[in-house]
């Protein structure tokens, strides 16, 4: 197993969101690689948390990662909330991304959570995607 494709699979991802028109038109350039210090917008769009397992066989080294992107809002309802997540969905689903190593096999969708956090005050839609990764 080799976990050196995971950088630049993360960055391909931040890449392509943070160019999407669509995402952009909802959130602005409220991409994030990690939530920063401070203020937040009242919408945004984070890169979260990851799950790696080995898929090597004896063509060489691979990857599964299921990794989070997370939409999260002030605004009162998920509706707002749900057509930011249905943006990144959209970009990310069977996305062609070039990455700095390794090569892209596949993009899925494979859940999603949205639930009020913060005493309800917030909403949080957590999408769950799976890439294949081959370290090429």
């Amino acid at each position: 197993m080799s976990y050196g494709v995971s950088a630049a699979l993360q960055a391909a991802v931040f890449s392509a969101l943070s160019a999407d028109d669509t995402v952009t038109a909802l959130v602005g350039s409220a991409v994030f690689d990690a939530e920063p210090s401070g203020a937040l917008p009242d919408t945004y769009v984070s890169l979260g948390a990851e799950a790696v397992r080995d898929r090597s066989d004896g063509s060489g080294s691979g990857a599964v990662h299921d990794f989070t992107v997370s939409v999260v809002t002030e605004l009162s309802g998920f509706q707002g909330a749900k057509a930011v997540a249905a943006a990144v969905s959209d970009v990310l689903i069977d996305a062609d991304l070039v990455l700095a190593r390794g090569v892209l096999v596949s993009l899925r969708f494979l859940r999603a959570k949205a639930a009020r956090i913060e005493n309800g005050t917030t909403r949080r839609i957590d999408l769950i995607f799976r890439a294949r990764v081959d370290d090429a």
